[in-house]
């Protein structure tokens, strides 16, 4: 089974990683948000597709979940030395990343080649995409004023109220190559357990990107877990939207969108109104605490997605 992962942040990283154990690598692609990217001291830095590939490759950090395992910070060490911008923490070898990629950026190439040869460097054998290749740049409204999404983010540790969002760059970008191609072949798609707000909704703001979607079988996974984000500020963003964050407003965020949804035994009581929704529900533990856990959880997404499909 073809199949399409949308993925963004820890999250979405972890569960991409499970599918790419259980998949044959020709059969999954995995599309990643690129509003988390930005620039810092003159370089591009991309965390979402970082994480993702640091994780596929078994780079990441297993205890942040991000940044590199066995990493150093001699270089951020001597920035701060020096009393420079210090709010981001870059490792070395992290560095190293983002030193490679702008030099090529600047070359003229675009990410998702630059992105294709390092997944190819890494031993990457899954199809890694950013949704596209122009800049899109996720912008927070908050009581604070708007706000880059790193400056809310790190900078700010997510303290600043929020009232909204922006793409800025999302109307001139087009989807990646290879994006709409990967979707078109897809026959299931999954949702991985990542930020609604600000991890996949850059994703189907790429112009024709959501129409694309429309005629595929969808299953998203939840990322909120008894009102709780497990990392991220997704919860808190329900919640200063209005919405009391849980399971059910994950699912009601889709909507029409999605064929299933799944989430976690402890919402098991959210059933009955996710299926009233008119999605069809699977409800089965989906905390991630290892590579096991991955694995384990994307068989019973590609289980559940099989049987939507029969």
């Amino acid at each position: 089974m073809k199949v399409l992962a949308l993925a963004g942040g820890v999250g979405g990283a972890k569960l991409a990683d499970g599918l790419a154990q259980v998949l044959p690598p020709e059969d999954l692609t995995i599309i990643v948000n690129t509003g988390d990217d930005f620039e810092h001291f003159g370089l591009t830095i991309c965390p979402d597709l970082d994480t993702v590939c640091y994780t596929l490759a078994e780079l990441a950090n297993p205890i942040t979940g991000w940044g590199r395992i066995d990493e150093t910070q001699q270089a951020f060490s001597n920035i701060q030395t020096l009393g420079g911008p210090s709010w981001f923490l870059l490792g070395d070898k992290d560095l190293g990343t983002h030193l490679e990629r702008t030099r090529r950026l600047r070359a003229g190439e675009a990410l998702s080649a630059i992105t294709a040869d390092f997944c190819a460097a890494w031993g990457i054998a899954q199809r890694v995409l950013p949704m596209s290749d122009q800049p899109v740049r996720t912008m927070v409204h908050t009581n604070e004023g708007e706000l880059a999404f790193q400056e809310y983010f790190v900078a700010r540790r997510c303290e600043p109220q929020v009232s909204g969002f922006r793409f800025d760059g999302v109307e001139q970008a087009q989807p990646a190559p290879g994006v709409l191609a990967a979707i078109a072949a897809a026959e299931l798609v999954v949702v991985c357990p990542s930020n609604p707000w600000v991890s996949v909704a850059p994703i189907l703001a790429v112009p024709g990107v959501r129409d694309a979607l429309a005629a595929k079988p969808i299953v998203a996974i939840s990322p909120i877990i008894g009102g709780q984000a497990l990392k991220g500020p997704a919860a808190k963003m329900f919640s200063e939207l209005g919405i009391l964050p849980s399971a059910l407003a994950v699912a009601q965020h889709y909507g029409s969108l999605l064929r299933g949804f799944v989430f976690d035994e402890v919402d098991a009581a959210q059933s009955e109104a996710v299926a009233a929704l008119g999605i069809m529900p699977l409800v089965t533990a989906t905390v991630m605490k290892d590579r096991s856990d991955r694995a384990q959880l994307a068989s019973q997404v590609l289980a559940f997605g099989s049987h939507l499909l029969a």
